[in-house]
C-alpha cells in the first residue's frame, strides 16, 4: 500500500491518523489481537463507570469505537465501489444515546469487536491501489478509501488512550476505579 498523503484526508482526522505508526494494515491486524485483551482486562462491574458527570461510560466508549468503525468501513465500501454519492455525517452523541450500550456486557462488546474487525479486514484486504486511492465526500469533506483505514485504526488508539488515562488510570484514581483495584 502506498503511503497516505496529506491531501487524502481532511485536517479534522489528523489526530487519529497521527496515532498510526507503521503500516496501517499491520496495525489493524495487531488491534484485533490486542484490543480484545484490553477489553477483557476491564472488570465487568466497571462498564458503567464514568470519570465525570456528562461523560460516556466505559461501555459507551467501547461501543462508540464499534459504531465509528462500522460507519467508516461503510464509507470506505461506498467509495471503493466508485459510488461518489456524498455521505451524510453521523452524530456520535445520538448514536451513544440511542445505543443502549450500558445494557450490554463487556464480553459481548469484545466479541462484537472481534467479528466486526475481522470482517472489515477481509474487505480491506481485497482492495487494490486504485480502489484505495478513490475519493469521495463524507460529512462535507473529501477523503480517500485508504484514509478511512487510518481513521479506523487511529480512532481506536485515541479512545484506548482516553480509557487508560481518564477511566482506568491508577494514579488519578488511587489504585481503584469505582472501588475496584485495577492494573492495566
Amino acid at each position: 500500500m502506498n503511503p497516505l498523503k496529506s491531501d487524502e484526508y481532511p485536517a479534522i482526522y489528523s489526530d487519529y491518523i497521527e496515532n498510526v505508526v507503521g503500516a496501517v494494515m499491520d496495525e489493524l491486524h495487531e488491534q484485533v489481537e490486542t484490543f480484545p485483551e484490553f477489553i477483557q482486562s476491564i472488570p465487568d462491574d466497571l462498564g458503567d463507570y464514568t470519570y465525570a458527570d456528562g461523560k460516556w461510560t466505559i461501555k459507551e466508549v467501547l461501543c462508540h469505537i464499534l459504531d465509528t468503525e462500522r460507519v467508516m468501513a461503510y464509507r470506505a465500501l461506498r467509495f471503493a465501489r466508485n459510488d461518489m454519492t456524498e455521505l451524510a455525517p453521523f452524530e456520535q452523541d445520538e448514536f451513544v444515546q440511542n445505543g443502549r450500550h450500558n445494557e450490554r456486557s463487556i464480553d459481548s462488546i469484545e466479541e462484537e469487536f472481534i467479528h466486526l474487525r475481522k470482517a472489515n479486514l477481509m474487505f480491506f484486504n481485497t482492495l487494490n491501489e486504485t480502489e484505495l486511492e478513490r475519493k469521495g465526500m463524507a460529512s462535507g469533506r473529501l477523503i480517500t478509501v485508504k484514509a478511512f483505514l487510518y481513521v479506523i485504526a487511529g480512532h481506536l488508539t485515541h479512545h484506548r488512550i482516553i480509557l487508560k488515562e481518564r477511566y482506568l488510570n491508577n494514579e488519578t484514581n488511587s489504585d481503584t476505579v469505582g472501588g475496584v483495584i485495577i492494573s492495566l
